[in-house]
């Protein structure tokens, strides 16, 4: 995955360090360094894929010579504590091949340095990983010093502005953010430092066991030195801004307990004293949510935003399924059961339920479905069904091949859900009254994804239909969202399992499904398909004998080995190679460079795809057999039938495909599988593994791993569900307490003491009664005087009420204006220095904006209208003054309210719109002036939504030079004037 890294640091002999042999080891070269007079060689460094030194116009060119470069740097220094040169790291995306990589820092580098007049050494390193996985990234080496024909002035101190390293850090993910998009790659990075960002902490280096007992050994000691520093300045961030750990935390789990915050800390501190402060930050947090005790009498917590992101999904569910706007008529539904009928596919009584429930009215509908019940078969049929009806169907999953399953089971046309909420952020393939987005494998949806999907499916309109198994494989991200989804408004189910064909393996489906996984182990045992060896990697090497055998026996049958971790996965694949080798079946190996390493392919290899492609028409976890092979590239033939050839260059992301991981074969069927069990499993892969068959599945383990057949089923069913932080909330539960802490309002103890009183009187009438987020009143403006008193402040009056404006303001009110004008003036400045919008500052105008009108309706949209009369008001409020924003939402909202005040409003916009036409025509910009009509023709042609406004407009017919007029519309005649001062002006008119 994409991630951001970007650094900067000083080459100095302070330190002991040479730009020569600094410049020599970055390049992998051997250098002269003429000052000390001695060689740097690394020439045998591995892994530099590109080195140039970029000059700048101006620059003697005998400086593009990396010798004389950085020799004649060393030479213009005569400080023993010399500063020599500058260097910037970053990281390039996994994502990219090397000639995408190489262009995007090249692009960079003299965009940023090269233009400013600056000498760069760039070098791009395609590093490895001990798992083979890439980790490419720039090394870019900066001289310090104006560079004129003669060579190297003065040094230029501008280069060492703080500001100038923020603007490269924010240039950088602007600039990868747009280049993945170009290049249609998933993923994006986020410049902003740990503690603005509050979600990631920089990653340290992993010291295994052998290597903290060897400190004293060279580079074992430098990575050990260098795992402390991060940890330390971890935990500084930590100390400052408690909410990056509460956000780390919760990013893969809802509610958490104190020995998780333990170990969080442990790992992101450095020593006692610092872990104690580290704790003690996190715990007062004013984020910090305590939920009280779980099952196991284990305190649990959350976060804030955690409960925030959990109401706003739980508001999103609600209102979908309020909605009745997506009913199938019977006619629709009959026919699409019959020409089901016609080919074979007869739906069961629970699958013909699903069909009639997911067809219904209402805006949301989920099926929870057992492993291989046929959900796939019924979603075809209802795809007809709801086609016939007009409406678009989507489908999405979490995984490339699991919406590859969707598509091939069902016929929907699918994808990730990552790529299309990718394209949502472009502004294409929106969401509309007439789609139906179905949501496929949907246990596995974190809340947060989940939210945002069913959010802008909500604001659009569309119909959401989610089908899953909460039991199979849990989200990787935080929560249980289908789970709860389904709880609070029910589901179909379909039980009754087809995948298996005999009646003993359903049963034991239907175990694994319902958390009996000691029961369909020891149905599989009694009939010979459960096997111990001695060690893991005796069980190995017998399960792939079986493979074997079986795929000698019975060619024409699918088959998958399936396994825990990829390290696994790799060791299956070798000996999987090995068998076929020996008989024969493959062809003489070609050395492949792939994303993951150097690997051997022949003809017969069987391979997986590792990413999305969607030229090729392959997703990550699509298996092929190769038909040809070369260094360069390879033909090979899908399991769907289709041919498909590549070049090595342009994608690199295969593997070997003989065994693959529990979560790249969910959704996957074949007729037999085989599964090697290891610790890390629980019931939830296990439920997977063992139900991805037809006919049979063999279980293989190690006793060095599990002891008996007792502790095997002892570990395959361990329960390891995801949790959310709602389903700590009891109904004796404080809710005046839980309510305001959703409302971000802090209670001195004696109001808290109050709220008791109030909760106990009430305890009987309210008791089991979940409030939601309420608005305040309509006539309430939110001026911003953060006093700690919430006292009245004075504001013009309401023209259109007549009264004044209700200006009581609080803390939580203030802070609500201040996100959102800081949200916006952020999006302005990105769009100013002719960058995209980052996702995640889009994200945050929309949180501050649902956070405002949380605190009266439209208080965003007026906020928006007020900033965008007056951008002045984003510098002012950002500054903590908030009075002039509030005056001026309280005019957005009487000119809303207004039909009078929003005419005056469009006859003053629409007469310098006039002017400014005449002055562009009188000036011979045609362009500008032709491009002025369109906007004025758009303006006119949007008054048909507002008949008010319209109405009104019509006292205003002499400002806008029009006649009374009674039967055409004010806009139809607004479009009229317009053209016919287009034709006067090309002579037309009579």
């Amino acid at each position: 995955m994409a991630i951001y890294h970007f650094s900067a640091k000083v080459v100095s002999r302070a330190n002991g360090s040479s730009a020569v042999a600094s410049a020599a080891y970055r390049s992998a070269s051997e250098l002269h360094d003429d000052r000390l007079n001695r060689d740097h060689d690394f020439s045998n460094k591995a892994g530099v894929i590109h080195s140039e030194v970029m000059l700048p116009e101006g620059a003697p060119e005998r400086l593009s010579d990396r010798a004389t470069l950085w020799n004649e740097v060393e030479a213009g220094e005569k400080r023993k504590d010399a500063q020599l040169a500058r260097e910037v790291e970053f990281s390039i995306p996994r994502e990219m091949n090397e000639q995408q990589g190489v262009s995007l820092a090249r692009d960079f580098v003299k965009q940023q340095f090269i233009t400013r007049g600056m000498v760069a050494d760039l070098n791009v390193h395609w590093d490895k990983a001990k798992d083979g996985s890439p980790k490419p990234h720039a090394h870019v080496m900066l001289a310090m010093r104006d560079v004129g024909p003669e060579g190297f002035g003065q040094k230029n101190r501008d280069w060492n502005s703080t500001e100038l390293l923020k603007d490269w850090r924010e240039a950088w993910s602007a600039h990868v953010n747009e280049r993945m998009a170009e290049l249609g790659l998933e993923g994006r990075i986020d410049h902003r430092s740990y503690a603005d960002q509050g979600i990631a902490l920089e990653p340290q280096h992993k010291i295994g066991p052998a290597a903290s007992r060897r400190p004293e050994q060279g580079l074992e000691a430098e990575r050990i030195e260098d795992h402390a520093r991060i940890a330390r300045e971890n935990g500084d961030r930590i100390i400052a801004d408690p909410n990056v750990a509460l956000d780390a935390i919760t990013r893969s789990q809802a509610t958490f307990t104190t020995r998780d915050l333990a170990v969080f800390a442990f790992r992101h501190s450095d020593g006692k004293e610092q872990f104690d402060q580290v704790i003690g930050a996190v715990r007062a947090s004013p984020k910090l949510v305590a939920l009280g005790k779980d099952g196991r009498d284990q305190e649990r917590f959350t976060s804030r935003d955690m409960i925030a992101v959990e109401n706003r999904l739980e508001r999103a569910g609600d209102e979908l399924a309020g909605r009745a706007e997506h009913g199938v008529a019977d006619r629709q539904r009959d026919a699409a059961i019959g020409a089901a009928g016609s080919r074979g596919l007869v739906l069961s009584g629970e699958q013909r339920d699903a069909f009639d429930h997911i067809t219904g009215d209402a805006g949301l509908a989920s099926v929870v479905g057992y492993a291989g019940s046929g959900k796939s078969a019924m979603l075809g049929v209802a795809r007809e069904a709801w086609e016939g009806q007009g409406y678009t169907v989507r489908g999405a999953a979490l995984s490339g091949i699991a919406a590859e399953n969707l598509e091939g089971g069902s016929g929907i046309q699918s994808r990730t859900i990552a790529s299309l909420e990718h394209a949502w952020e472009q502004g294409r393939e929106q969401l509309g009254p007439k789609d139906v987005l179905v949501l496929d494998e949907a246990g596995m949806i974190g809340s947060r994804q989940m939210e945002r999907v069913l959010s802008q499916a909500r604001d659009a309109g569309a119909k959401v239909v989610m089908v899953g198994d909460p039991e199979q494989l849990q989200a990787i991200e935080a929560g249980a969202a289908f789970r709860s989804v389904t709880e609070r408004h029910g589901a179909a189910e379909i039980t009754e399992i087809r995948r298996q064909r005999e009646d003993w393996q359903r049963d034991a489906t239907r175990a694994l499904a319902t958390g009996r996984t000691g029961e369909a182990i020891h149905a599989y045992d009694g009939k010979g398909m459960v096997h111990a060896a001695d060690t893991r990697e005796a069980a190995r090497g017998e399960l792939v004998d079986g493979w074997d055998r079986a795929r000698q026996a019975e060619p024409g049958n699918s088959r998958i080995i399936l396994t825990h971790t990829n390290a696994e996965v790799r060791e299956l694949n070798e000996e999987a190679r090995g068998r076929l080798r020996a008989s024969g079946d493959l062809g003489d190996d070609v050395a492949v460079k792939t994303e993951r390493g150097d690997r051997q392919f022949a003809t017969g290899d069987r391979i997986m795809f590792l990413r999305n492609e969607r030229g090729m028409g392959v997703k990550n976890g699509t298996l092929a057999t190769i038909e040809r092979v070369s260094p360069e590239g390879m033909a090979v033939r899908l399991d769907d039938g289709r041919g498909v050839a590549f070049d090595t260059k342009d994608y690199a992301h295969v593997d070997h495909g003989y065994a693959a991981t529990f979560h790249k074969s969910q959704g996957v069927t074949v007729d037999r599988a085989h599964v090697l069990a290891t610790p890390g499993m629980d019931r939830h892969s296990a439920y997977v593994g063992m139900s991805r068959h037809r006919d049979d599945v063999q279980l293989h383990y190690g006793r060095d791993d599990f002891t008996d057949q007792r502790q095997l089923v002892r570990a395959l069913s361990r329960e390891r569900g995801k949790d959310m932080a709602g389903d700590y909330a009891k109904p004796e539960q404080d809710q005046a307490r839980a309510f305001a802490d959703r409302r971000e309002i802090r209670f001195p103890e004696l109001a808290r003491q109050m709220v008791e009183k109030v909760r106990d009187k009430a305890k009987g009438m309210f008791a089991g009664f979940r409030p939601k987020p309420a608005v305040a009143k309509e006539g309430a403006i939110n001026t911003a005087r953060d006093h700690g008193q919430g006292g009245p402040i004075n504001t013009a009056r309401d023209r259109s009420q007549g009264g004044p404006i209700n200006t009581t303001l609080d803390v939580s009110q203030a802070k609500a204006i201040e996100r959102y004008a800081r949200a916006a003036g952020d999006i302005g400045r990105m769009r100013n220095k002719g960058l995209p919008v980052l996702p995640h500052q889009e994200s945050a105008l929309q949180k501050a904006g649902e956070r405002l009108d949380a605190t009266r309706p439209h208080a965003a949209r007026d906020l928006a209208s007020a900033l965008a009369r007056d951008p002045k008001l984003i510098e002012q409020v950002s500054g903590g003054n908030t009075v002039g924003a509030a005056r001026a939402m309280a005019d957005e909202k009487r000119v809303r309210l207004d039909p009078d005040a929003r005419a005056e409003r469009f006859v003053e916009g629409w007469q310098k719109m006039q002017q400014a036409r005449a002055g562009m025509e009188r000036a011979g910009d045609s362009a500008g002036a032709e491009r002025l009509r369109e906007r004025m023709e758009k303006a006119a042609g949007g008054l048909h939504r507002d008949p008010q406004l319209e109405s009104a407009l019509r006292r205003h017919a002499p400002d806008l030079a029009l006649k009374q007029e009674s039967e055409r519309s004010i806009g139809d005649a607004l479009s009229s004037s317009l053209d016919r001062g287009r034709d006067r002006d090309r002579g037309m008119s009579r």
